[in-house]
């Protein structure tokens, strides 16, 4: 990776960063069953036809949850805007790739892709060093809300427990039933809020009108209020 004609996707720290993505190599695999029933989710809440959880490793990135996006499963690094979203502490967001493409990663790819939109978060190991990111991509060009933002930020948090539980599943098979009998609950009963919000604004003349706001200011309360709730019951999770 040091030849990369994209020397800036590799930070100071990187031989850090690798030690740290060590444990996560188990997840290795692309689409894995949890991680696209979460991701399947994320876009839902987000109005979005893709999200993905991200593992950036030495020269390439393993989307380990793909909602949206089944024609790329591992991208060289230098290829993919996640490979960018690791290096910042915020959300790293391209409102109009088209007009604005991210100079730090190769244009074509993204462009074959038909990207109009992307926003990632950066997921951290224990000790704080970037292994990968949850993204959200539109076909469209767009931007999130300070809502939105918040969101993202929440769910990067259910990932990450979500990372440490399957990492840990090596050791203790019974890790993923368990959680399951934890979220399955809440997350049928967030979805099913969440439909019918979706629903009742479909039913507004137009997205701008009082209602419709409305309807969707309470779909991302209810969005977050999910976000928390995942992440209480993952934390819950007993685990070696």
């Amino acid at each position: 990776m040091e030849s990369s004609i994209f020397p800036g996707l590799i930070p100071s720290y990187e031989h850090q960063r690798l030690a740290a993505l060590q444990p996560y190599h188990v997840l290795g695999t692309p689409g894995q069953a949890l991680f696209n029933d979460f991701v399947g989710v994320v876009a839902k809440l987000f109005d979005m036809p893709i999200a993905l959880v991200s593992l950036v490793r030495a020269a390439d990135v393993v989307f380990i949850g793909n909602a949206g996006l089944p024609e790329a499963l591992v991208v060289d690094r230098e290829d993919s805007m996640c490979s960018v979203a690791i290096l910042n502490d915020d959300i790293t967001e391209f409102r109009d790739i088209a007009a604005e493409p991210c100079n730090l990663v190769n244009p074509y790819v993204v462009q074959q892709l038909q990207l109009g939109f992307y926003a990632g978060q950066a997921l951290r190991a224990p000790d704080g060093l970037a292994v990968g990111t949850l993204c959200v991509i539109d076909r469209r060009p767009r931007e999130l809300s300070a809502v939105e933002q918040e969101l993202l930020k929440e769910l990067s948090l259910v990932a990450q427990e979500l990372l440490s539980l399957q990492a840990a599943q090596a050791a203790d098979p019974a890790l993923v039933p368990a959680l399951r009998a934890r979220i399955d609950g809440p997350l049928q009963e967030s979805l099913t809020r969440l439909n019918t919000l979706a629903e009742l604004r479909q039913w507004e003349a137009s997205a701008d009108t009082e209602e419709a706001r409305r309807y969707n200011d309470s779909r991302l309360e209810e969005a977050r209020y999910l976000a928390r709730t995942l992440f209480r019951e993952l934390q819950a999770v007993p685990r070696q």
